[in-house]
């Protein structure tokens, strides 16, 4: 795995954009999370992980939904799907809306996995956060929550409207 990044290492104005650059870059590694799983024992790659993550939120989903939600391409999707397959850990089903295209879904046993790759997240965070105060995560919480919210909306907008360069 490659140096580890932290927030002075990006030369945003923000401080918040420098942090939350360096945090998503450490928590969505590939190689970290390659030796998270190997260390926790876990059977399935983090591409499988991220697959079970999604379908587990808003199942079923077409090959090429997944892919677009992964970012990546149909045929790494398809690979994927075909490791998940042969595991029991997901089912194709025609789509009733197309009959020419297949949804994938998890089946019971996926779900039991997707579910596990959840609480492996809840151990992380709780091993983060572990010296915090009661108070102090709660309050982290709840702007996390609110900062989401609207990030959510400005992404809305600016996929609307492109992005509104500052002029100060």
């Amino acid at each position: 795995m490659g140096e580890l990044r932290e927030a002075g290492d990006f030369p945003y104005r923000s401080e918040l954009l420098a942090s939350l650059s360096a945090l998503i870059l450490l928590w969505e590694s590939p190689g970290l999370q390659r030796e998270i799983l190997t260390a926790s024992g876990e059977p399935i790659d983090q591409p499988a992980h991220q697959a079970l993550r999604h379908l587990l939120a808003a199942q079923p989903m077409r090959a090429g939904e997944l892919a677009q939600a992964m970012g990546t391409g149909a045929s790494n999707i398809s690979k994927i799907v075909k490791r998940l397959e042969s595991g029991g850990l997901v089912a194709r089903e025609t789509d009733p809306d197309d009959t020419r295209s297949t949804r994938i879904s998890l089946t019971a046993e996926g779900t039991e996995a997707a579910r596990h790759i959840y609480d492996l997240g809840d151990d992380m965070i709780a091993q983060v956060l572990a010296r915090w105060s009661t108070r102090d995560i709660a309050r982290y919480t709840e702007l996390t929550k609110r900062f989401t919210t609207d990030a959510v909306a400005a992404a809305e907008d600016m996929r609307r409207d492109g992005l509104n360069r500052r002029t100060d």
